[in-house]
């Protein structure tokens, strides 16, 4: 599929975490599976309409759940939402609770991020393209709300705010790294979140995250560590709650953002249009023809 095609109706992006590796209700449906600049994604997407809005699925780790998090290609999996039409993107993750009063079972939706982890890919540009976004909030404000709306209206506890910790894994933390994170302040820990929130601002897309919590990792004196079973067994409860939450939200993405996430690159790029490589701009055709759009030359040489 070309980069530069895109589909004329805006679509609603929904990444499904651990547990979660398909959407219920879609009608329509086609799985469709593209090759981008970035390499493959995790999976084919899933598309289809809900409730008369257009839908795209993607199963984070792949369906089968077969990618760990640092072997997820986050920039294809980014770049593939942006080149089927997405607009705004709903992340779901599963994460432990690094904060008493935030109990498993219970949802959260961040408002902000700490990327710890060590060895991602964090950027599209590079190559010589040059672009610094904005992110200091990173998450799109307007699809927060809703998603914390609608988690409330399936009778969750939702917790709305809050920093969302993203480490490299695939292991837990130890119990000395958890009270070093406990003593930042942080609420949520994960492994997933990070680059794809950085990813999604590049692209342009309005983003948030509807956070799982499964357990208390393993800080909480009077609860055990936290081990694959428990994780396994409050995710398929949370799993259950999350399908419901996403029934709800899909009608309620707003159509429009205030907040400028659709014009992110609009004064990020640095390097003078004139001295983009060739190579690097057709790679980035899909994000900077808007803001710079083609000459003759750069017809020429695509």
């Amino acid at each position: 599929m070309s980069a530069r095609r895109a589909n004329p109706e805006p679509a609603i992006g929904v990444i499904g975490g651990s547990g979660l590796y398909e959407m219920d209700g879609l009608e329509d449906i086609r799985w469709i599976k593209i090759k981008t600049p970035f390499g493959d994604p995790s999976d084919a997407y899933c598309t289809g309409h809900f409730g008369g809005r257009r839908v795209i699925f993607l199963p984070r780790h792949g369906r089968g759940h077969r990618l760990t998090p640092s072997e997820l290609n986050y920039r294809a999996n980014i770049y593939g939402m942006k080149m089927l039409g997405a607009h705004a993107l709903v992340s779901i993750s599963a994460v432990g609770s690094m904060k008493q009063d935030i109990h498993p079972l219970e949802l959260v939706v961040p408002d902000q991020f700490y990327d710890h982890t060590k060895r991602r890919v964090s950027t599209f540009f590079g190559d010589g393209i040059v672009a610094h976004v904005g992110m200091a909030h990173p998450v799109c404000s307007g699809v927060a709300a809703v998603l914390a709306q609608a988690g409330k209206e399936v009778g969750a506890r939702v917790h709305r705010g809050g920093t969302y910790i993203c480490i490299e894994g695939p292991q837990f933390s130890t119990k000395g790294e958890s009270e070093i994170y406990r003593r930042w302040g942080v609420s949520v820990i994960g492994m997933t979140n990070m680059p794809e929130a950085k990813l999604a601002r590049e692209a342009e897309l309005c983003y948030a995250t509807l956070a799982l919590v499964t357990d208390y990792d393993v800080w909480h004196e009077e609860h055990e560590a936290v081990t694959v079973e428990a994780v396994v067994a409050n995710l398929m409860k949370n799993v259950a709650t999350a399908k419901e939450v996403l029934r709800r939200v899909i009608a309620l993405v707003p159509r429009s953002c205030s907040q400028g996430c659709p014009e992110a690159l609009g004064s990020a790029v640095i390097t003078d249009p004139k001295a983009f490589p060739p190579r690097a701009r057709k790679k980035l055709a899909l994000l900077l023809d808007r803001h710079f759009p083609p000459g003759p030359r750069d017809r020429r040489r695509g």
